[in-house]
């Protein structure tokens, strides 16, 4: 299973942050096929948001063949492979280094003091 996280400020909609998150844990491996999903109402008081939200990202990903709904069991991962396109991972990238750069450069670093900071990561 995976932890969800929503960033408020990430000026994406928190639906879209969970559909984005069950479908890179689904490529990634941390979820599996078949594995069950928490429940529309204990998601969102997990998440502290409206149960409409999840409701609304699980039916996009129901339509998306990503998950699968069992009226009375619960919600699964169907058995569909999803894998993250070269251009989706390229434009998260960009998402997130543009976010990092805002909050380095808020504090005054430059970019060479980001560059050496990320050459010293492994």
């Amino acid at each position: 299973m995976i932890n969800f996280i929503l960033d408020p400020k990430a000026g994406v909609p928190f639906y879209r942050q969970i559909i984005d998150q069950i479908k890179f844990g689904i490529a990634s491996g941390k979820l599996k096929t078949g594995e069950q999903l928490p429940t529309v109402r204990a998601l969102a008081v997990e998440l502290k948001v409206n149960l409409n939200t999840v409701a609304k990202a699980y039916k996009e990903l129901e339509i998306q063949n990503v998950l699968e709904t069992q009226q009375g069991t619960g919600t699964f991962i169907t058995e569909n492979i999803i894998t993250v396109s070269e251009k989706e991972k390229n434009k998260k990238l960009q998402d997130i280094c543009q976010e990092f750069c805002t909050i380095a450069f808020s504090y005054g670093f430059t970019k060479d003091d980001i560059i050496n900071q990320l050459q010293k990561q492994k």
